[in-house]
């Protein structure tokens, strides 16, 4: 199969879809890998970094797309990417189309065989291509919110941890998955006052053995969101529902009698966040703030830890490359029931339910698309 790396384009993504040791491992196997020119430099490869593993280097990402059979990515496909598709040609990157209408309705008109990584399972009920992300995000979600408490960018002026005979900032994380569970341990680390609310009491019960009394883990109700989330100094927005938009379970009226200075990090902001006032922000310009209340809603944190991020995400994702282009998409998915379920627009058809209910489009089952 033919393998196509292009450079992301997001605002400030220095990601890339493969690192060359990644390529490596396809070359040997026969698989022909194009790299557009400088994809990873942002990370530090060089072009001869990927020659020397195998790959060819092409210097615009609109060859990439028209020489290759499976284009592999990091983030989902901009405007401009999204026309380059074509019918048949295997996407395989993080796409989080329940909240993106336009993006989904390019890639049906594209006909192209696109598999998301966010969606992905495995037999533990996990979501082993998100996960690595996920990590990272977590970890970031605290740095960026101390950050954010900071005078300088509207916030309480508070120092996480606090020092010896001051109280440090109350920590409130909505999600005990991933995310929130990263977030916590850095939290602790820091000193600060963590309580972390979700509804699955086994998640509760694994925070509970992993941090004992350093974090408090509350049953997430809407009585309880509301009286933490006014108690709070920072809040992490960390739920998820695989493949669906988040749901909003912090409301504009929260929001608006939240303690002046106090500072939201909604990290479900790829799935369209989980804080009614909150909008997808960049790298470049990544706070803003309603109601005095500072938010930072970076959609693509972890593309400020690059490299860390990269080596990751392609621990996770290599296996899935190296099965889809070694036995081709449609007898990988069929094999695979879990990256089955990756599978969310193909030839035209959301097979997805979760997208397709999130964006009131039609869905068709995915198997009968693979017939």
């Amino acid at each position: 199969m033919i393998i196509g790396v292009p450079t992301e384009i997001k605002n400030h993504e220095y990601r890339v879809g493969m690192v060359p040791s990644s390529v490596r491992e396809l070359t040997i196997k026969g698989h022909v890998v194009y790299v557009q020119s400088d994809a990873g430099v942002g990370i530090g490869f060089t072009d001869q970094d990927y020659i020397d593993a195998g790959a060819s280097i092409l210097a615009t990402a609109a060859e990439v797309f028209a020489k290759s059979d499976m284009i592999v990515k990091v983030k989902e496909p901009q405007a401009v990417e999204r026309a380059m598709l074509r019918h048949d040609q295997i996407l395989f990157t993080y796409l989080h189309l329940a909240p993106d209408l336009p993006q989904t309705e390019e890639l049906i008109t594209s006909g192209a065989v696109c598999i998301a990584y966010e969606t992905v399972t495995d037999d533990r009920g996990g979501l082993p291509l998100l996960a690595p992300m996920s990590e990272v995000a977590g970890r970031m979600s605290i740095q960026a919110g101390a950050r954010a408490l900071e005078k300088s960018l509207g916030g309480r002026g508070m120092l996480l941890g606090g020092v010896p005979g001051v109280e440090p900032a109350k920590v409130v994380i909505i999600g005990g998955g991933m995310v929130g569970t990263n977030a916590a341990q850095m939290a602790v680390g820091m000193g600060a006052d963590v309580v972390v609310l979700d509804r699955s009491i086994d998640a509760l019960r694994r925070l509970n053995v992993q941090f004992g009394s350093a974090v408090k883990a509350i049953y997430s109700t809407a009585d309880a969101i509301e009286r933490h989330v006014l108690e709070a100094d920072l809040v992490i927005g960390g739920v998820l529902v695989p493949g669906a938009a988040a749901p909003k379970l912090i409301t504009r009226d929260m929001v608006k009698r939240m303690k002046p200075g106090s500072a939201i990090v909604d990290v479900a902001i790829d799935q369209g966040g989980c804080v009614e006032t909150s909008h997808a922000t960049t790298h470049q310009d990544p706070t803003y703030i309603v109601d005095d209340v500072v938010h930072y809603c970076v959609a693509n944190m972890p593309g400020a830890v690059a490299r860390t991020s990269t080596f990751a995400l392609n621990n996770a994702t290599l296996p899935y490359i190296i099965k889809l282009a070694n036995q081709g998409y449609k007898q990988a998915l069929l094999n695979d029931k879990h990256l089955l379920n990756g599978l969310n627009v193909i030839h035209g058809k959301v097979v997805c339910k979760e997208v397709a209910e999130a964006l009131n489009l039609e869905f068709t089952e995915p198997k009968s698309m693979l017939a």
